[in-house]
């Protein structure tokens, strides 16, 4: 048995109208009418949530670094550990971005044990094999004292059969928003627990498919990970999922974690709107001073880079603007002569962060922090 999709009530319908306007509006803006900082948001995104779904699991690399290593750069300052767990829940979430389209999918056991290996297989063991249902109990411990199980789930022998039922049930439209769906997935999947380790990332990246597959966005502004791993959304994240009880059971009403799980939509939508329009004003200043000041337009990629990320790389901007590594290297010697960047480091691990001539302007309106308001006016999220 899966918990039941709750009804929802007046306050939630009008919450997830919201989300719904958002997410058309953010649909136009970068679907509609493309613009060469989409690129970098996007990168960004996802970078974020891969960056902040592992912070939750207690490994910690900074979205600046996470991008770093999936532009394949070796000398990133990140333990081998963090390193291998980064690489292994991008490429598990780059295969996740890329099943949004595809005409005949549909979901599988073998494809959720296929994406658990992408994800875990670099610490399958005997004990806790990656890509197969667990063979033993398992228990999720109290964040604040380890030596408590918070929560127990399913006996191993009724894995096999949940999960039969969860495969079921994500391939049957039961007439639930896609969004809907998509918190009950969630919730299905780690309440189940099949897998000896990476139930929660595995749960939080199947809630980005099923969103993802809903096709209104593309799959990098479809995730609520980056919101689910900042701060105390963390710890609201961990008391939702304990008020499910210390094991499974689900002939229970879940209607606080569809509020939830709504108030994380609204506000991660909001946080990305207001990330592309500060990415859009923020090129749109840096064109206009780029021409100014008789450089090149091209420039203006490293610039913004700069501005929004606080950094860049040689071999981001060069694959950016499909560069040759001599161009890459000249227009980032000119900007760096310019005062406009400051190199930061030697040889292979060099990086540029703003020089002492950088437009403060440009500064100013990157680094303007946003303001979220709470979707359902009583103060949640």
């Amino acid at each position: 048995m899966l918990y039941p999709t709750p009804g929802l009530t007046a306050a939630d319908q009008q919450v997830l109208g919201g989300i719904e306007e958002m997410r058309q509006r953010l649909r136009y803006q970068v679907q509609a009418n493309p613009a060469k900082w989409t690129y970098g948001l996007r990168k960004f995104l996802t970078a974020d949530a891969v960056a902040a779904s592992n912070s939750i699991e207690g490994f910690r690399v900074s979205t600046e670094d996470v991008q770093d290593l999936m532009d394949g750069e070796r000398d990133v300052d990140v333990s081998e550990e963090n390193r291998e767990e980064t690489l292994a829940y991008q490429r598990m979430m780059t295969y996740v971005q890329t099943l949004h389209d595809v005409a005949d999918f549909t979901y599988t056991k073998g494809l959720l044990n296929a994406l658990h290996w992408m994800l875990q297989g670099h610490r399958h063991t005997r004990n806790k094999p990656a890509g197969q249902w667990r063979r033993g109990p398992v228990y999720v411990t109290s964040p604040r004292n380890p030596r408590l199980a918070a929560y127990t789930a399913p006996d191993a022998a009724a894995v096999p059969g949940l999960m039969g039922e969860l495969v079921d049930w994500l391939n049957t439209d039961d007439g639930s928003h896609p969004l809907i769906r998509a918190a009950m997935g969630h919730l299905n999947l780690v309440s189940i627990h099949p897998w000896a380790d990476g139930n929660g990332r595995m749960s939080r990246s199947l809630q980005t498919l099923l969103i993802a597959r809903e096709g209104v966005l593309a799959p990098e502004f479809s995730s609520i990970e980056a919101w689910l791993g900042n701060g105390g959304n963390t710890w609201d994240y961990y008391g939702e999922l304990q008020r499910r009880g210390p094991v499974y059971r689900p002939d229970q009403d879940v209607s606080s974690w569809i509020r939830f799980s709504l108030v994380a939509y609204h506000q991660q939508a909001q946080t990305v709107q207001a990330r592309a329009d500060q990415s859009a004003a923020v090129w749109d200043l840096l064109d206009s001073y780029t021409r100014n000041a008789g450089l090149d337009e091209r420039m203006v990629s490293a610039l913004h880079d700069v501005a929004m990320a606080g950094r860049v790389r040689r071999a981001r901007y060069q694959s950016a603007e499909g560069l040759t590594l001599q161009q890459a290297q000249r227009d980032l010697r000119d900007l760096t002569a310019a005062g406009l960047l400051e190199p930061v480091g030697r040889t292979r691990a060099r990086y540029y962060t703003e020089g002492p001539r950088f437009p403060e302007r440009v500064l100013e309106m990157a680094r303007t922090p946003m303001t979220l308001t709470a979707p359902y006016g009583d103060g949640l999220g």
